[in-house]
């Protein structure tokens, strides 16, 4: 553990009307947890043993499960983490892998906030380009603390972070996928989760119904700075929110000059609301699930 062995994940499981329970996507999740062990040299479960588990601890619990038309869900966090006593640098002879589960509510009051200002990052950055900002290990988290509680000391409680090498391409938000919305174009944007980006399944579940439910063209590139003023809507996406619309970014340069993108107005942009309302009807079975992304646990 003290090398740095460990990566998690997190993933709902919700009630529908008929009260039967199901995971959303959790074979995404498995498939994302392997893809951070092979990174840091951990062996992983299979994809079969990880729904099992995840299936296993869901029915042990279910009596937690928040109700059908609560908006809540029970939430659960996958943990591996190298346990064995070596000290040398070496990859653990030992694995411990647990799952933690606990029912939340809407993170937001009536499940969408409205919009937060948000906070350019330039002193940090989240992931080298070759480095580890692709997968889901821990200690990409631990990094992100201090530059997080920095933001929020002044009065953002959301920091996006650019790329490392050159820091005039948008990356990710702390903890969340960033998608930018040019509604009159009807594009849905967002960077390519390559070295440095983390693959989000919610972000994924987002292009696709973009695409097949509202006719948006997805662009999936690199994002240069100064497009942030095409966009009409710009949104944090992960498993705790869904999305988070996002008002404004500030950046200060190195001269100390304040530059402020805003999007749109104070209240929530129409496509971001329509997504989130999507996703929300397939993952409490309100709406037909296309493309089987809810598993049936009980």
């Amino acid at each position: 553990l003290h090398y740095g062995q460990a990566c998690f994940e997190g993933m709902k499981a919700f009630c529908h009307e008929d009260n039967s329970v199901h995971l959303f996507r959790p074979d995404e999740n498995a498939k994302r947890l392997r893809s951070s062990c092979e990174r840091i040299m951990m062996p992983y479960p299979t994809e079969e043993e990880f729904t099992e588990a995840c299936n296993t601890v869901v029915r042990d619990n279910v009596a937690y499960v928040p109700p059908y038309g609560s908006g809540g869900a029970l939430y659960l966090r996958p943990l591996l983490f190298g346990s064995g006593s070596r000290i040398g640098v070496q990859p653990a002879d030992e694995y411990t892998f647990l799952i933690m589960v606990i029912p939340v509510g809407d993170y937001y009051k009536g499940g969408l906030s409205s919009p937060v200002d948000g906070m350019i990052i330039r002193d940090f950055d989240r992931a080298a380009p070759r480095g580890v900002g692709n997968v889901k290990v821990a200690g990409n988290y631990a990094a992100d603390l201090l530059p997080n509680q920095q933001s929020k000391k002044k009065g953002y409680p959301i920091g996006l972070y650019l790329d490392a090498a050159s820091q005039t391409k948008v990356e990710e938000f702390s903890t969340s996928n960033f998608v930018g919305i040019d509604n009159e174009s009807k594009k849905y944007v967002t960077p390519y989760a390559q070295r440095s980006v983390l693959p989000s399944i919610t972000n994924k579940s987002l292009m696709t119904l973009a695409r097949e439910e509202l006719g948006y063209e997805v662009e999936q590139r690199d994002i240069p700075l100064t497009e942030l003023t095409t966009f009409d809507e710009v949104v944090a996406c992960g498993t705790a929110v869904v999305v988070t619309p996002v008002g404004s970014l500030t950046d200060v340069d190195s001269e100390g000059e304040e530059i402020k993108y805003d999007f749109g107005t104070d209240e929530v942009g129409a496509t971001t609301r329509q997504l989130f309302d999507l996703v929300r009807a397939i993952q409490f079975g309100d709406a037909e699930d296309k493309n089987g992304w809810n598993f049936k646990v009980c």
